[in-house]
């Protein structure tokens, strides 16, 4: 009977014990990973990819898939940045554009990540086109988008620089002093997180989301409009990743056409190692938080004792095919 849930346990949380040791790996190849300053750096780190990741946990507790997510980000963060330069660098990319509220550029990009979602709902919803083909769809259309705007003149697809410090101090400033200060986007996380929360758990959308996820049928039969709440669902998201571009902007102190490329992938798989199905109608929010700093650790660590890149990218791949392989699992158990 032990051995039973000591097979049981580790079937359920092979992943988690998997990265736990690699993180102890780490920190006993090179002991200095584990302090104040690295903690941060990696809460800094994580922040805009929990905002996507909470973003993308919509959709896949619907049983969907967003490929679109990353490339929403890297559209986001070039609209913002390119609205928000210093008057007196050298390449604006709009010359003669007043210089705006803070809020106006950041509201915009947002709107134009929650219109990406709208789209992304609306094809999903009204035209029946699977999740993974709507959004791949719009993936490389956004991408295209993009670059068309990049490239427009006089910026002709050059890094976007010299951003105003009130916008960069969003990313790159601290609340206290000293050691354990506390950076302003790890404090936008944390309040994206909690709303998040409160509509998974708290409001009539987030029960139909789960209701969804987990049977669609049974969904329409109990008189949920599922078309309806699946527009929501995408925008919302959108929106997310346009806060999460916007963040990205600030917090790097620039922009290109390239930003948030692989960025889905990254959220997607933290959220099933967070234990969100890619079944559908399982996910909470804190896991979604544990899986996001739990990659990000691994990421920087890996970075932090010198692995080569090319090795992360093998290492990514590996724990997103194990994670899904142990959820399917579960799942079949389940049933």
């Amino acid at each position: 009977m032990n051995a039973k849930k000591a097979q049981s346990f580790i079937t359920q949380n092979a992943i988690y014990l998997v990265l736990v040791i690699l993180i102890l790996g780490i920190a006993v190849y090179e002991p200095s990973f584990m302090s104040v300053n690295t903690l941060r750096d990696i809460l800094i780190q994580s922040s805009t990819r929990v905002i996507i990741a909470l973003g993308v946990a919509f959709i896949l507790i619907t049983a969907g898939t967003d490929l679109s997510a990353g490339r929403v980000v890297g559209l986001t963060a070039v609209i913002s940045a390119s609205m928000l330069q210093i008057p007196d660098y050298s390449r604006r990319f709009f010359p003669d554009l007043p210089q705006m509220w803070l809020i106006v550029p950041i509201v915009i990009a947002i709107l134009a990540g929650l219109l990406c979602g709208l789209i992304n709902g609306l094809i999903v919803s009204k035209l029946n086109v699977p999740p993974f083909i709507a959004t791949l769809g719009t993936m490389v259309m956004v991408y295209g988008i993009n670059s068309l705007y990049f490239d427009m003149k006089p910026n002709q697809s050059q890094p976007i620089g010299g951003l105003r410090p009130d916008f960069t101090n969003i990313g790159s400033g601290f609340i206290g002093k000293g050691q354990y200060s506390i950076p302003y986007i790890v404090i936008i996380a944390i309040i994206v997180a909690i709303i998040v929360w409160v509509v998974f758990n708290k409001t009539k959308l987030g029960k139909n989301m789960y209701a969804i996820g987990g049977n669609i049928q049974a969904a329409k039969v109990s008189g949920i409009n599922v078309s309806k709440n699946l527009i929501y669902i995408y925008a919302i998201a959108g929106a997310l990743y346009g806060l999460a571009g916007v963040l990205e902007a600030a917090r790097t102190g620039g922009a290109t056409n390239n930003y948030g490329n692989m960025y889905e992938l990254d959220a997607i798989a933290a959220c099933v190692v967070g234990g969100v199905s890619t079944t559908g109608g399982i996910g909470t929010v804190p896991g979604v938080l544990v899986g996001v700093v739990i990659f990000t650790l691994i990421n920087y660590g890996l970075t932090f004792i010198g692995v080569s890149p090319y090795w992360q990218l093998i290492i990514k791949g590996l724990i997103i095919v194990a994670a899904v392989a142990f959820d399917m699992r579960k799942y079949a158990a389940k049933k």
